[in-house]
């Protein structure tokens, strides 16, 4: 075969050389190029490569020479633990409750313990947790280790472990202790989303709905009109609505890597989430459902968004299953979103619509805040 080609290939996809240029040819290459789709975010810090339709069990193919660990749960052990490479495996807790300083402490002991260098790579195995915490563990240990992520959770895939925010919760509050720094790879393999809760499945959607309602008028329709075969795990439809998901935050992400204008759209929902959150023990992309519609009937209410697109967000998240409704006390609300980072002095950026594929941040003081959460309540 072309050996020019066979050296491309292996540069652009390291994978793809686990087959050996003597017994491939450019049909099998094509062949496994084609079964997955790559995105790039490329920002002033790196370029991030996203691999959807990637396997884990190819993992290997694109990590550097030398020394590598691996951070993941007990529930990807369980499932895949004789899938992973041969390195050196950390396992932390699961769920809200293991995001924490704590488990930076317990992860820099056993990178200590392994003799971990500036050389070493960190590979985030898990959902958008394990890939948080991770993360961020890479980018402050020795002042920064290299990493990327296999992520196999439906709400990782297209949000969490895509973009570079990575951080750990402080005193129940999300992601206050955290930094901007970005993963080399996403390996984002349809085939893990079998093993999920299907309570967890249904979660991703949410961040699903978001980009759509702040971005894309096309994807909401796909949704509204496949939804029933995304829940059944559609092979084509899950990996379309990934890849466009992914396509929306990565060029969001590629204008405003650091989230002081443009990124804040994809908080869409969040403000009110991470309040949910503090307060209850919903899922995130549960507290991200209920969010979205607080925030689409303060659209409304404040003249932006009309009344048919309220219906048609809630209609949506109720065919994935979502939430739409809780009921909280007002004044622990306003007082735990006081306490948010996009707080500036006596008011907050909240993000609205003006239509269904438009989304803007708006600067509003509590005061007015509380008023209209007390009128919508």
């Amino acid at each position: 075969m072309d050996m020019g080609l066979w050296a491309t290939t292996c540069i652009l996809y390291p994978a793809a050389c686990s087959m050996q240029p003597e017994t491939s040819n450019l049909k099998s290459i094509a062949n496994y190029l084609n079964s997955m789709k790559t995105i790039d975010i490329k920002t002033d810090s790196k370029v991030s490569k996203i691999l959807i339709g990637e396997k884990l069990q190819n993992l290997a193919g694109y990590l550097p020479p030398g020394k590598a660990m691996i951070i993941t749960d007990e529930n990807i052990l369980k499932y895949y633990g004789d899938a992973l490479p041969a390195f050196p495996v950390i396992v932390m807790g699961q769920g809200e409750k293991s995001k924490t300083l704590e488990t930076l402490h317990e992860i820099f002991d056993m990178l200590l313990k392994y003799e971990a260098d500036r050389s070493t790579f960190i590979i985030g195995i898990g959902g958008g947790i394990v890939c948080d915490v991770a993360g961020f563990a890479a980018s402050v240990y020795m002042r920064g280790l290299r990493f990327g992520f296999v992520s196999t959770t439906l709400l990782s895939q297209v949000d969490a472990s895509v973009g570079g925010k990575n951080g750990v919760n402080f005193r129940r509050y999300k992601n206050m202790i955290g930094a901007f720094s970005q993963p080399e790879f996403v390996i984002c393999d349809g085939k893990m989303l079998a093993t999920l809760d299907p309570v967890e499945f249904r979660a991703g959607f949410a961040e699903v709905v978001k980009a759509a309602a702040i971005s894309n008028t096309s994807l909401f329709e796909y949704l509204e009109n496949n939804h029933e075969a995304a829940l059944e795990m559609e092979d084509a439809i899950l990996e379309k609505i990934v890849y466009e998901s992914v396509r929306i935050k990565a060029g969001i992400v590629e204008k405003d890597e650091k989230e002081t204008g443009e990124r804040r759209k994809l908080n869409f929902g969040h403000t009110f989430a991470h309040t949910i959150e503090n307060l209850t023990d919903m899922l995130h992309g549960e507290a991200v459902s209920v969010g979205m519609v607080f925030a689409a009937r303060l659209s409304e209410r404040l003249g932006f968004l009309d009344g048919k697109g309220v219906i048609r967000i809630e209609e949506l998240l109720r065919n994935f299953r979502l939430p739409v409704a809780l009921n909280l006390d007002a004044d622990k609300v306003i007082n735990a979103m006081k306490k948010d980072k996009k707080r500036e002095g006596d008011a907050i950026h909240v993000v609205m619509l003006d239509r269904i594929g438009h989304a803007f941040t708006r600067e509003i003081e509590y005061k007015q805040l509380e008023e209209l959460l007390y009128d919508l309540r």
